[in-house]
């Protein structure tokens, strides 16, 4: 036979490539104008060809010490080797497929980590919630038709191999004489084939190499948030990313967990005793009515500045276009030019708590769930994790909303009775994390609060009707996110309480100069257009009229900085100048309204591009 097409002509190069493609077929999501990825059949080809190849190859150097016992030793071998990848690659896939039908997703580093920290009674709870019947008649089933169409298959070659009284390889090949030359030109066009599957395959293993080989989660999130990244088409890819990405967060987690115990505070003179932090997501200050656009989806926080009560600040950007990675800028002491990195720093949540806070989180974005995407994993895993958690928050909701009002009914439930039940004086941060105009924005507000619709916007030849109906979806996001920022602010509104909001980033919606995109561009070069549309954002301090009568010369100070330069990673230092807390975490260079905030200080997008340089 020759020598490049002998890991073909193998049961286990048969049973693996029907293993992956009918898992690639079966995983694609229900969605519109969702597909398989396009090189799977050929990917798939070189892989399973590979794996047979280092099998056969490994079981011919294993040989090689034993003479003329050689062929034996290196059947049983490669018998050894092939069966423990059956062992392994079957559960894998089963596993993958399993995760898929019940949860919508394949596995991913949330669900390994779920995993990880299940107990046995969970375990057992588990299988006898999900592990039902009705599976076999779904992916599930499909995919174990294959481990079973193998065994079939070898029961049948063996009764066949009985009644002939010989060994027939799949498809018979060996028993096919060839002479030399055939054998030669045979290997020639295999040898051909296999170059054309690795130069088709090459730009997806190298982007896969490239983010596995990534040094820190945010790495990694930013390797997928580029165009093109790599397509992980098949559970084991899938396993090994999920478990190198485990591996990452585990780093900045020790780091983390190591400042808990040695988080002191010297005095705090409780300036505020009532503090609100409102982190929306994704707001283009340009479709905000607050700043000047024309529609008027913001009548709520429009309202309050004409009290005199809400102060908009003017010149406002996020260090980063993503959320991981501005919450672990907000969410820290840490700021963009200090050392180290921001995971050797402690949690800003930690400190409030260490002055005598009770800080309440709640968040309708960062839990974790079996279907998170990397993104939602990388920047919510320190606010998950059990000690973190426990260092940073006495109060946490425990499930998701599709509507951000169901923040408010979280609050009332968890809150309020605590607020009952304690004596006055008592101090509180309480922080809602809203899901705000986060990527679909359609789904954004319900369908009967929207207002506007794609004729409500000019139809000309860069604004065809559906690019005018996603602008309007984005619109009524925006409106919807008022009414929901308006029901926190009722909420404090007869407290002495300072409310502080702010989005994560921006985000583009068809703005100037791109006039065909939204979402954002996370490879594209920071230009002044792309930093303000993605980078410049909305943010306000509100004060209420209790706060205000008691605390004149810090509403004074809120109204004279509102045109000073700021950016968001200094967030922890303006809400711990707020509740004078002094301790050595606190830097009065960072807080905005300190006498020493430093306005001439680099505001650095992504680490690297000074925002006030920016001319084109």
């Amino acid at each position: 036979m020759p020598l490049l097409i002998r890991p073909i002509a193998t049961r286990f190069f048969l049973f693996m490539l029907i293993l992956g493609m009918v898992s690639s077929i079966v995983t694609v999501p229900p969605y519109k104008d969702a597909k398989m990825y396009d090189n799977a059949v050929w990917e798939l080809l070189l892989d399973v060809y590979v794996a047979s190849a280092v099998i056969m190859l490994i079981g011919y150097v294993c040989s090689l010490p034993f003479g003329k016992a050689r062929a034996k030793v290196r059947n049983v071998f490669t018998f050894i080797l092939r069966a423990l990848t059956y062992v392994f690659m079957y559960p894998l896939y089963v596993i993958d497929t399993f995760c898929f039908a019940k949860f919508g997703c394949t596995l991913n580093p949330t669900m390994l980590l779920l995993a990880g920290e299940t107990n046995g009674n969970e375990t057992s709870e588990f299988f006898q919630s999900y592990v039902t019947p009705d599976l076999l008649w779904g992916p599930v089933g499909i995919i174990l038709l294959v481990p079973l169409l193998h065994v079939l298959c070898i029961v049948w070659q063996r009764k066949l191999s009985c009644k002939r009284n010989s060994r027939m390889p799949i498809g018979g090949l060996s028993m096919i004489r060839l002479h030399a030359p055939m054998k030669i030109g045979i290997d020639v066009i295999v040898l051909a084939g296999l170059v054309y599957l690795t130069s088709l395959s090459w730009q997806n293993k190298s982007l896969y190499a490239y983010t596995m080989s990534r040094e820190t989660i945010g790495q990694v999130e930013h390797s997928l948030a580029y165009r093109p990244h790599t397509e992980m088409y098949q559970p084991p890819m899938r396993l090994a990313f999920s478990i190198r990405s485990n591996e990452l967060i585990g780093r900045q987690l020790t780091r983390l967990e190591g400042q808990v115990d040695r988080v002191a505070v010297d005095s705090c003179t409780v300036d505020s005793s009532e503090i609100v932090l409102i982190i929306g997501e994704s707001f283009n200050r340009r479709h905000a009515q607050l700043y000047g656009y024309d529609k008027k989806n913001m009548p709520n926080q429009v309202r309050l500045q004409k009290q005199g009560l809400l102060t908009p600040l003017q010149d406002v950007v996020a260090p980063w276009n993503l959320t991981s990675f501005v919450f672990k800028h907000i969410m820290t002491t840490y700021c963009v030019g200090d050392t180290a990195e921001w995971c050797d720093y402690p949690l800003f949540c930690e400190v409030f708590r260490k002055a005598g806070y009770e800080v309440r989180f709640l968040t309708n974005q960062f839990l974790p769930q079996a279907k998170e995407a990397v993104y939602d994993f990388s920047g919510g895993f320190f606010i998950n994790n059990e000690k973190l958690s426990e260092a940073q928050f006495d109060v946490r909701n425990t499930q998701l909303h599709v509507f951000d009002e169901g923040l408010l009914q979280d609050y009332d439930a968890l809150v309020k009775p605590r607020d009952e039940q304690q004596v006055s004086g008592s101090k509180h941060l309480t922080i809602f994390h809203l899901m705000g105009m986060h990527v679909n924005y359609r789904i954004r507000c319900p369908n009967s609060k929207k207002r506007w619709g794609a004729g409500d916007y000019p139809n000309d030849m860069d604004m065809p009707e559906k690019r005018r109906k996603i602008m309007a979806y984005y619109d009524n996001a925006v409106w919807y996110n008022d009414s929901v920022v308006n029901q926190i602010v009722e909420r404090f509104k007869d407290k002495e309480a300072v409310i502080v909001y702010v989005p994560d980033h921006g985000e583009e919606v068809f703005g100037p100069g791109a006039r065909h995109f939204f979402g954002r561009m996370h490879d594209a070069r920071i230009n002044k257009r792309l930093a303000d549309e993605e980078f410049l954002i909305p943010m306000w301090i509100y004060t209420t009229p209790q706060y205000a009568a008691k605390h004149p010369e810090t509403v004074a100070a809120i109204k004279a900085v509102k045109n000073k330069r700021y950016m968001t990673d200094a967030l922890s230092h303006l809400l711990m100048g707020l509740a004078q807390i002094h301790c050595r975490y606190y830097n009065p260079r960072y807080d905005l309204l300190s006498p020493m905030y430093d306005e001439q200080r680099q505001r650095l997008l992504k680490h690297q591009t000074d925002y006030d340089k920016l001319t084109d």
